[in-house]
């Protein structure tokens, strides 16, 4: 498995999220809702994710789906255990539940989603004591960076369709 990132000094969790808001403006650049994903392994990052819902007309396609099937497919296992995964927006119920059945160990949030998060906002499913596998979670990493591009989409696509 080959790393998708350059090996170097210690990398920090903002640096991680910034790489997930770095996908989020690729999302935002394709008339996506600007939500970015990365998961890391080992200190690097393994795989990348970002909405392409619209574009490809797939339900599925959030950044968080789009980087669980990579970092699986580039780690050999549906087994994420050892896995951080960081997403500018607090996660939707099909990927919560995506995180739960491919282990990922921890979940880093950039901004919570009141209308349907379910790390904490609408439900809290991560924690759920029914499940097998509990996602330990961070929330409001670079809470700001990752609030202020989904305003900015949403303000820009409220003009658009103004005009």
């Amino acid at each position: 498995m080959k790393p998708l990132d350059v090996p170097g000094s210690a990398r920090t969790n903002k640096w991680f999220m910034k790489q997930a808001l770095k996908e989020a403006e690729k999302a935002r650049s394709k008339d996506e809702t600007p939500v970015g994903a990365v998961i890391s392994w080992n200190g690097r990052i393994i795989a990348r994710g970002h909405n392409e819902k619209e574009l490809k007309n797939d339900s599925t396609l959030h950044a968080e789906m789009t980087a669980i099937k990579k970092a699986s497919k580039n780690l050999g296992s549906w087994r994420l255990s050892e896995c951080d995964l960081y997403v500018t927006l607090e996660p939707c119920i099909m990927c919560a539940g995506a995180m739960i059945q491919s282990r990922i160990r921890r979940l880093y949030i950039g901004t919570m989603d009141p209308k349907a998060g379910v790390a904490g906002s609408v439900l809290n499913v991560l924690q759920m004591e029914n499940f097998n596998h509990k996602v330990e979670v961070e929330y409001g990493l670079l809470e700001k960076e990752c609030s202020q591009i989904l305003k900015d989409f949403f303000r820009e696509l409220r003009v658009r369709k103004q005009n």
